[in-house]
């Protein structure tokens, strides 16, 4: 049943201690799709600041990373195995995220092998978070993105936000932890594939 609760953005610090151990299960499967060579999309949220770190710590592979995450960027900035990109634009102190006109003129103009975007809310078709400016940004990167890849822990199915950015089945994957509930997990993979943390 979809969570009737007011959608309140929590600032990223207040995130960063939900739910850690399945975010961190999240992104290191995440982490293992990602082949040397690749040029790939992180975006903005906790779970996607955990794919970052599990990245970093992947010193043998030779990537290219774009991001507006300033969180992402400070986690991947000293890495001598990744080429790292920060959009510019309108900073949102609140998620750590550059947004805005500047920052989707520049992604526009780019193509990644892999994005990997994450939500606040997964409800029947649609992909939601609080800010619109961000949703544009997400939308962004998924559109020039060979492979889409959803990254969310199993309490955001079932939930609404405020802006609408994505359907589920213009996605390749998404990848959640392992408590995702068998109904979740048969409802939401009419859509898309669903992989499952360890």
């Amino acid at each position: 049943m979809l969570s009737s609760k007011k959608p309140l953005e929590k600032t990223h610090i207040e995130k960063k201690s939900l739910n850690t151990k399945e975010k961190i299960d999240i992104a290191k499967k995440a982490c293992s799709l990602i082949k040397d060579g690749d040029t790939i999309f992180i975006g903005p949220g906790t779970t996607l600041v955990q794919l970052a770190l599990e990245l970093k710590g992947r010193k043998c592979y030779k990537i290219r990373v774009i991001t507006n995450s300033l969180p992402v960027f400070l986690i991947l900035n000293d890495s001598e195995t990744i080429d790292l990109l920060l959009l510019g634009g309108e900073y949102r102190e609140i998620t750590g995220a550059f947004v805005g006109s500047m920052a989707s003129t520049n992604l526009k103009a780019m193509r990644v092998a892999k994005a990997f975007v994450s939500a606040n809310a997964v409800t029947h078709n649609s992909i939601a978070t609080y800010s619109d400016k961000e949703g544009v940004i997400q939308q962004l990167a998924l559109n020039n993105a060979v492979e889409k890849f959803l990254l969310v822990d199993s309490t955001k199915f079932d939930r609404y936000d405020f802006f609408n950015f994505y359907n589920l089945d213009q996605l390749d994957t998404i990848i959640t932890d392992n408590q995702i509930s068998p109904q979740h997990l048969e409802e939401f993979s009419q859509y898309t594939t669903i992989l499952k943390a360890d």
